[in-house]
């Protein structure tokens, strides 16, 4: 019993050293299985495409056309036949005419991985459309529009010198700048911009393939101008196509009269009943607004109407005047230069329009516009006017307009001012 036991004992120190490196083997292998299928589970390389176009399929080489260069010329120095290119001209005239080729845009020949045979060539004309042409079974060309990303930004600054350079200090484009002067045409003159004035501005911004391409829309924006708000939003009633924009109660942003019917370097004379004139030497009423400008500066109508004079009138000098159509108003331009073409007695003309260029004819001691607004017969100080709207949202959808625009005001106001 005992010599039984003795060989069970020495069996089981021979055997278990064995088990246990077996075990030791088995998960051993086990974890190096594991780590095998982590190294399969690892993202492939991402595919490199240049315009849509993989770098796996073709060799794509790019360059940009050069002053003088023509489709023509570009398209036989890599082996397109004259005949293919005439297809071009004649068959796609209507996708796109390879006659309008600009100097300094991009474009991309395309040739496959195993050919050196042009197969494609793409030329960029705009940041969102390409031109690409196929010449590998068939020649044919298409238009693609590439996709724009808009986001919305918002910026506030405060003017120190200029809103021109508030907007650049604060990375804000000159477009940017142009569409707010054109926004606030009516209601504020940029020429009288103060120190400490200030804007905050919800807008558009776009990009393509993750590049900024330039601003869209004026969403909402807040102008502070002699401590006084100015809120516009850029909104379409559920009864029109168009946007327009309004203010925070429901008035169009667009008044019957421009504020000033040019762009002018300064106000030289104001509004007066009783002014020495620089010629006559004398005391007498002044009932207009001179504005000095450049020789030949367009001259544009104020507002909607129709020319009931266009011709020279004694110290006035050449001038147009022009009866609106809201009310009973008249507009005066004075000591012009010339005419715009199409500008003559019956002519309809409409806000923004030109109608004459800047001059110094008449009674004058030098070029400037003298420009005069009279409301029933009787003259009205341009700058003091309180201009009525063009067309404010209707009564029965102002409840809804000043809801849907709450959040858009409650954003501006929150915006800090750089």
């Amino acid at each position: 019993m005992k010599s039984t036991f003795l060989k069970l004992f020495v069996y089981f120190l021979i055997i278990s050293p064995a088990i246990f490196f077996v075990k030791c083997g088995s998960t051993k292998q086990k974890s190096t299985v594991e780590d095998t299928s982590k190294i399969d589970d690892q993202p492939k390389a991402i595919e490199k495409k240049i315009q849509g176009f993989s770098l796996n399929k073709f060799s794509i080489d790019s360059s940009v056309v050069k002053s003088g260069e023509s489709f023509g010329e570009l398209l036989q120095s890599l082996g397109v036949s004259f005949k293919s290119i005439n297809t071009l001209s004649e068959k796609y005239k209507s996708i796109y005419d390879i006659r309008r080729i600009y100097p300094g845009h991009k474009y991309y020949k395309l040739r496959k991985i195993d050919s050196s045979q042009l197969s494609k060539f793409i030329y960029q004309h705009s940041p969102t459309e390409l031109i690409i042409m196929d010449f590998e079974d068939s020649v044919n060309m298409k238009l693609f529009q590439k996709p724009v990303t808009i986001k919305l930004k918002n910026s506030g600054g405060k003017i120190k010198f200029s809103l021109w350079q508030s907007f650049i200090n604060n990375k804000l484009t000159p477009a940017l700048v142009s569409n707010v002067a054109n926004l606030y045409a009516w209601t504020i003159d940029f020429f009288d911009i103060q120190p400490d004035d200030y804007y905050k501005i919800i807008y558009e911004s776009k990009y393509v393939d993750g590049q900024f391409i330039g601003v869209g829309d004026i969403k909402a924006i807040l102008f502070n101008h002699l401590g006084k708000d100015f809120y516009a939003f850029h909104y379409a009633s559920p009864t029109e196509k168009i946007k327009h924009y309004y203010d925070e109660k429901g008035e169009s942003m667009q008044r019957a009269l421009l504020s000033a019917p040019l762009e002018y370097v300064r106000i030289s004379s104001k509004f007066s009943h009783s002014r020495l004139h620089p010629i006559k030497k004398i005391y007498r009423p002044h009932y207009g607004v001179d504005y000095a400008a450049p020789l030949g500066t367009d001259v544009v109508a104020t507002g909607d109407g129709k020319i009931t004079f266009a011709s020279r009138s004694a110290g006035a000098g050449k001038m147009i005047k022009i009866k609106h159509t809201f009310g009973n108003v008249v507009t005066k331009y004075l000591h012009l230069l010339k005419f715009a073409k199409g500008i003559k007695v019956g002519s309809f003309v409409e806000q923004g329009q030109k109608i004459a260029e800047v001059g110094s004819t008449g009674l004058s001691t030098g070029p400037h516009l003298d420009y005069r607004v009279y409301i029933n017969g009787k003259p009205q100080n341009p700058l003091k006017m309180d201009i009525p709207s063009k067309d404010p949202i209707p009564d029965s959808l102002r409840a809804q307009y000043l809801k849907e625009i709450q959040v858009l005001k409650n954003s501006l106001d929150n915006i800090s001012i750089n």
